[in-house]
């Protein structure tokens, strides 16, 4: 490293982050979709031009994509490789959404762009921004009791959306007949590739100032340094094996739990994941893909371990062994729209669950682990056009050694926020009665877990369609060291006067409204930490003053008369 020295180096990684944010800052701010716009549900990042394996991605994109995208990218790149994709050229940009060629489910649509340097490419960029519609049997695309994939929307492998900077008129023309509200879907297509042409500038100033060989050094050196810094996490874990078990409410269709069943194996400077004890694949969308597993465990050792700087070379030393024959290798043609948004947010408290026990000072209780995912669909007879109308929330975390969890946080896998209740009532038919804090849903600890959201959705106007894909409505999330679990997921809808809760709990499809119906949501709160009956008295005696519990609650739960 003659030529890099510390600063220089230090520079270039702040500057690689800073590409990335810019992208992420432009595709929520040029984006229609309030999910996009709003929920910043989306991600950006820099990947190899060798295989994929992530550079750089942003620091306010979904952490569920920090392995997702690199494997979406690796299989355009090889797929180019074989003939079975057209080569590419400046300025085009791909488009793939296909879950099996490592991606997630169907909503979340992926973007690469080459980025060349005298004729070369250099490397690629890449984002994926969560689309509210992509076709399929349901509005939003969240098929609770879908038993394959051409059920849950249009499934595209990698093609040219754009050529040579030009938005192919064929290719969009297929994707706007096959999903709902398409004329919308234009501003985050436009969006997306924007942030994408952004990045490649940015990117461009930073190669024309230090040049590409020093930027190619520096790249290889963050990701040995990555790759080290974790690796020194891991040395100081107790060797052994640490088990743990985590439960999917249902798959959707058969109503049963999934198990997900872990064993990790700290060895030395590395960590084996062990998924094999795990449910089958099952007959819902409850599956996961590949990429969506190993990314969920990569995102879960991010929250334990935040100091290590996202590059390829922090999973190093996080070895996953494939989990063939369960439901967490999903292949074609199994249903996947709960992968992303919920199994892999089971997975994440698998781990936590089993590294809490070798770092109970490090680790939490699990959090909410549900992205809640409310997809409703309809007509608004006083605008003339159809909607299709996406809402997740937030729950509470779960408490640790220090403090309480988070009341209300984001889910486990993402930054991504509940878009505000004014701008989806401005762009939807729809009136919020409620949305509060919902009150003793957090787990009792010596820290107890932070608590959940409860809002009440009310139909203004027309006909609509609601569907569910949520969890934690069997099971809550698991308390740790102790403490109890969290309050589970609840979902009421009620019509004519007559309340309806799903027979999955957590799941249902296509439920028919209209004008004056409702439905009632109330989230997870995280699990506590440690022996409830150990919370500091005066602690508990404020989250009665406050009304979080109530004194019955309060002597029940922890003891205090």
């Amino acid at each position: 490293m003659a030529q890099l020295d510390t600063i220089t180096l230090s520079v270039l990684q702040a500057a690689l982050q800073q590409v990335c944010d810019e992208m992420d800052l432009t595709f929520s701010r040029a984006a229609f979709s309030p999910v996009i716009a709003e929920a910043n549900d989306r991600s950006d990042g820099i990947y190899s031009a060798l295989d994929g394996s992530l550079i750089a991605q942003g620091s306010q994109g979904l952490p569920v994509f920090v392995g997702v995208m690199q494997y979406s990218t690796k299989t355009v790149i090889e797929m180019i490789a074989d003939g079975r994709c057209l080569p590419p050229e400046p300025g085009d940009i791909y488009i793939v959404n296909d879950p099996y060629l490592g991606g997630t489910h169907l909503m979340d649509v992926r973007f690469a762009m080459p980025v060349y340097r005298d004729g070369k490419i250099f490397c690629w960029l890449s984002n994926t921004g969560h689309w509210p519609d992509i076709g399929g049997s349901v509005p939003g695309g969240f098929s609770a009791s879908a038993t394959a994939v051409e059920q849950e929307g249009l499934r595209l492998p990698p093609v040219k959306l754009f050529k040579k900077g030009v938005l192919d008129p064929e290719i969009y023309a297929i994707i706007c007949s096959n999903i709902r509200v398409a004329d919308q879907r234009i501003g985050d297509i436009r969006a997306q590739a924007a942030a994408l042409l952004i990045g490649q500038d940015r990117l461009n100033g930073i190669l024309d100032r230090y040049g590409d060989e020093t930027v190619v050094e520096a790249i290889a050196e963050l990701r040995r340094r990555a790759a080290e810094q974790m690796r020194v996490n891991i040395s100081a874990i107790p060797d052994g094996i640490y088990r743990s078990q985590a439960f999917v409410d249902s798959d959707g269709v058969v109503n049963e739990p999934l198990i997900i069943a872990l064993a990790v194996e700290k060895k030395g400077d590395t960590l084996i994941f062990d998924f094999s004890g795990s449910s089958k694949p099952c007959a819902g969308p409850m599956n996961s893909v590949l990429a969506t597993t190993l990314s969920s465990v990569y995102l879960a050792m991010r929250h334990i371990f935040p100091d290590v700087p996202i590059s390829a070379g922090a999973f190093e030393p996080l070895i996953v062994k494939r989990p063939e024959g369960t439901f967490l290798d999903a292949k074609y043609p199994r249903p996947v729209s709960g992968c992303a948004a919920e199994v892999s947010q089971r997975i994440a408290e698998a781990v936590f669950a089993a590294m809490v026990q070798a770092l109970p000072d490090r680790v939490t209780a699990a959090p909410a682990g549900s992205s809640g995912n409310f997809a409703l669909g309809g007509n608004d007879p006083a605008r003339g056009r159809d909607y299709v109308m996406y809402q997740i929330s937030g729950g509470g975390y779960g408490g640790n050694a220090d403090h309480d969890g988070l009341t209300n946080g984001c889910s486990t896998i993402g930054i991504s926020k509940s878009p505000p209740v004014e701008i989806m009532e401005q762009a939807f038919p729809v009136l919020y009665r409620h949305y509060a804090l919902r009150e003793g849903s957090g787990g009792a600890g010596k820290h107890r877990g932070g608590f959940g959201l409860a809002y009440e959705v009310e139909i203004l106007r027309g006909d609509a369609r609601a569907s569910f894909v949520m969890d934690h409505g069997r099971f809550g999330p698991q308390g740790a060291l102790g403490g109890k679990d969290g309050a589970v997921n609840t979902v009421a809808v009620f019509r004519d006067g007559k309340e309806h809760v799903p027979p999955h709990l957590s799941k249902e499809q296509d439920i028919a409204l209209k004008a004056g119906d409702r439905v009632r949501v109330g989230t997870p709160g995280g699990g506590g930490y440690g022996d409830p009956l150990q919370r500091d008295p005066q602690l508990v005696a404020r989250d009665v003053r406050l009304g979080y519990y109530t004194a019955e609650q309060a002597r029940d739960l922890f003891g205090i008369k």
